[in-house]
């Protein structure tokens, strides 16, 4: 199994205040990628506003995308999930075959129809309650046009007339896609277009299991074998040694669920997600790995 990193595009993320700065950001992948992690991974979301909880805002997805292909050589690099309306499927395709280059193939394309409300009419888009009818028709778009290059599309929300991605990225094609799915409608889409379905914040295995279950049966009702789909999962932990961390609200109740213990132990819980037939996991942790003062290579 391959272990990921969630890094931590952050305002107000540090214990004094600061954020998250593009410095502090490529240090952090060069730091996975000499210490062994298998690929990194950044949201897509432009603010978080919950109740009792200071707003916060995100980096661009894609921009951090590009900016640590260009400034890493091994690790894999993944959006967790990033939301397909927020840019048009053509545009998608394009940003994706584009970032593929710059990696030299080492993009995974992590989608999803948006997780927090708030952030669609702050930033103009009025589809949440459409959004994961607009999802399963724009990635049957991206679909096509990465794994052939080409797409004449008449849709409900989109059209695209003689559409061709060129020039092709180092794939064939495109980058591998990746759903994250909870609910069954999702988990269908998934079976039916994706290379691979992440299944979110499932830290118990015997959930992960459960939920793993729900995909075979997707696949079965699309005609698809079950086997052909991956299967990755996020994770929270809980690290070691941080109880000194005051956190937000948010933070705490996120500690309560999270996978604790040294790291012999975290190993051995993530091997019996290896068991269960996840191929990749990525770790976000809920005290941050970012804590103190920020000084050089110290998370």
């Amino acid at each position: 199994m391959k272990v990921g990193v969630f890094l931590p595009p952050l305002e107000n993320a540090y214990e004094d205040g600061g954020t998250v700065r593009w410095a502090d950001l490529a240090e952090m992948a060069r730091l996975a990628e000499d210490v062994g992690f298998d690929s990194v991974w950044v949201p897509d979301h432009f603010l978080f506003r919950f109740p009792g909880v200071t707003t916060f805002g995100v980096w661009e997805c894609w921009s951090l995308v590009s900016a640590l292909a260009a400034v890493t050589n091994r690790l894999e690099i993944g959006t967790m999930v990033s939301v397909t309306l927020w840019r048009s499927p053509g545009l998608l395709a394009k940003i994706l075959d584009t970032v593929d280059e710059i990696s030299g193939g080492r993009i995974i394309a992590g989608l999803g129809a948006g997780s927090h409300e708030a952030e669609f009419p702050a930033f103009g888009y009025q589809d949440w309650n459409r959004r994961v009818t607009r999802f399963e028709e724009e990635i049957a778009i991206l679909h096509t046009l990465l794994k052939t290059g080409r797409v004449d599309h008449v849709g409900r929300f989109h059209t695209l007339k003689e559409c061709e991605l060129r020039p092709r990225g180092p794939r064939d094609e495109g980058p591998p896609i990746m759903i994250g799915a909870r609910e069954p409608r999702m988990i269908r889409i998934a079976a039916t277009y994706a290379d691979e379905w992440n299944i979110p914040w499932r830290n118990d295995v015997s959930e992960l299991i459960a939920e793993s279950a729900k995909g075979d049966d997707a696949c079965r009702e699309v005609g698809r074998d079950p086997a052909t789909l991956r299967r990755s999962a996020c994770l929270h932990v809980d690290l070691p040694n941080r109880d000194d961390y005051p956190g937000s609200e948010l933070l705490r109740q996120g500690r309560v669920g999270a996978l604790k213990g040294n790291s012999e132990e975290l190993a051995e819980t993530l091997t019996s997600y290896a068991d269960a037939g996840i191929s990749m996991s990525s770790c976000g942790s809920i005290q941050p790995m970012w804590r103190a003062s920020r000084p050089s290579r110290q998370y």
